[in-house]
């Protein structure tokens, strides 16, 4: 994953430097300090010029921009009138994060030969500044603490990740192949509606699509795809015939995601005959997740180019569904067709023929896998009208399950929720959560909360507690 490339705004206030230029000097030393701290936790930092007055804001916002930041951290080196700021602040486009701390931890030891006030005396330019933005409905995010004895630092790198997942959302592109599941409706969203709201644009693969890259693959490429499959799968196939037609498709569905610069893809099994792909692609589907594509099955776009969104930062990320209740031991099984990241398989999947009877296309291949154990987040995007919900809960993923699958031939996670199984079931439901989601390890939720809040969305949190970054 490249690095996430934020913007850094310097506030200072133009009196100082007209009475001594050298008094901001262990402020700017300081600031320096915090924007290393930063890079360390794998940020690309375009740091500004101190702004002071007008002129010098709107030069930086501009900077931010031709740079393509996916967020903006303020730190106040000393009081800044916030009129000076305002304006450019009310025009950055992307998330602003507030870093709210000063050079130094112990100022009560100091007070007695009246050190320390000059250096650390920015808050109050930050409650300037927030008062106007709140004033004028501008949304932030505030982070508070002493850098090296709080894990402020940390938590402005979350929220810079949370605004990179954002920004992946907001310039999504993904694949539909076969259209919408007639009838499913919970996750259904209009493509032009979609794109106007969110952002994402929707690429549909018409029948032309279908013959012209089915056409353009070769023998070769098949062979080779098998080859890599020999090495990645514990491969139990049965019928070679069907097995290569998958592989075709497979093929032929990379290829058009690569034409047109996917960001995520989804395929609707349902129809797949009706615009000409030979077999239903179930191990590419779970291939792309693995090599950093969204999915989500049934010709959810929604879902898809959130699930594409979560997997350009957090690696360990897939499309998943709720099917099966474990009432007795307090889990929820994971389940789909085919498909799963194979990168978060507990031990080496298994590639075999399944049969299929949804459509005309037949038999075809898939790979299968159990989840490792580990904890994740459960993230959830559900339509609400003109708005979105996006529910969030911190989940246990279990270390249980046969190797290859309690369900032989079956995508397997066993899920330990926040809480026992008819509450959160209930809690989702009550809710309006869909029954499309996404699983991400290794994350924390407020990280996910927080993209949330940036995208606008309506964050229900289903949990014990109740805290933000």
């Amino acid at each position: 994953m490249s690095k996430i490339k934020v913007g850094y705004l310097p506030l200072y206030i133009k009196l100082y430097d007209d009475s001594d230029p050298h008094y901001r000097d262990r402020m700017v030393a300081h600031m320096r300090m915090m924007v290393g701290m930063l890079e360390s936790q794998g940020l690309e930092v375009v740091l500004a010029d101190v702004c002071r007055v007008r002129a010098e804001f709107e030069a930086a916002v501009r900077r931010f921009k031709e740079a393509g930041v996916v967020a903006v951290i303020t730190q106040h080196l000393a009081y800044s009138p916030s009129l000076e700021s305002i304006d450019a602040l009310m025009s950055i486009e992307v998330p602003l994060i507030i870093l709210d701390t000063t050079p130094d931890y112990d100022l009560l030891s100091m007070a007695s030969h009246k050190s320390g006030i000059s250096d650390n005396h920015g808050i109050h330019g930050v409650q300037d500044m927030c008062n106007l933005l709140k004033q004028r409905g501008k949304p932030y995010e505030l982070c508070v603490g002493h850098a090296l004895h709080s894990p402020v630092i940390v938590e402005v790198a979350a929220l810079c990740r949370a605004a990179a997942v954002r920004h992946a959302f907001s310039g999504a592109v993904v694949g539909s192949v076969g259209g919408s599941f007639e009838g499913m409706g919970d996750f259904y969203v209009d493509p032009e509606d979609y794109r106007q709201k969110l952002g994402p644009t929707v690429i549909h693969m018409r029948n032309e699509d279908v013959a012209r890259h089915l056409r353009a693959v070769t023998e070769e490429q098949i062979d080779q795809e098998i080859a890599w499959d020999s090495r990645r799968f514990t491969v139990e196939i049965t019928n070679q015939q069907t097995y290569r037609a998958a592989v075709h498709s497979g093929l032929a569905v990379r290829s058009w995601a690569e034409e047109n610069n996917l960001t995520a893809c989804t395929v609707n099994f349902l129809s797949l005959d009706k615009i000409g792909l030979p077999k239903m692609p179930f191990a590419e589907c779970s291939k792309m997740m693995a090599r950093g594509l969204g999915h989500a099955g049934e010709g959810d776009v929604l879902t898809a180019g959130m699930v594409g969104a979560l997997r350009s930062v957090y690696p360990d990320t897939t499309f998943t569904e709720m099917f099966c209740p474990d009432w007795k031991n307090d889990l929820i099984l994971l389940n789909h067709m085919g498909e799963c990241n194979l990168n978060l398989a507990q031990w080496k999947p298994v590639l075999r023929n399944v049969p299929f009877n949804y459509n005309s296309c037949g038999e075809t291949a898939a790979a299968y896998l159990c989840m490792r154990g580990g904890q994740a987040v459960f993230i959830n995007l559900a339509p609400m009208g003109e708005g979105f919900t996006l529910i969030v809960a911190p989940v246990t993923m279990q270390n249980v399950g046969l190797e290859f699958g309690a369900y032989r031939g079956a995508i397997q996670g066993w899920l330990k929720p926040p809480m026992p199984v008819p509450d959160f079931l209930k809690a989702f439901s009550l809710a309006g959560g869909t029954h499309h989601s996404a699983l991400v390890y290794g994350v924390d939720p407020r990280e996910i909360e927080a993209f949330g809040r940036m995208m606008g969305f309506d964050v229900v949190t289903i949990d014990h507690t109740d805290s933000k970054l």
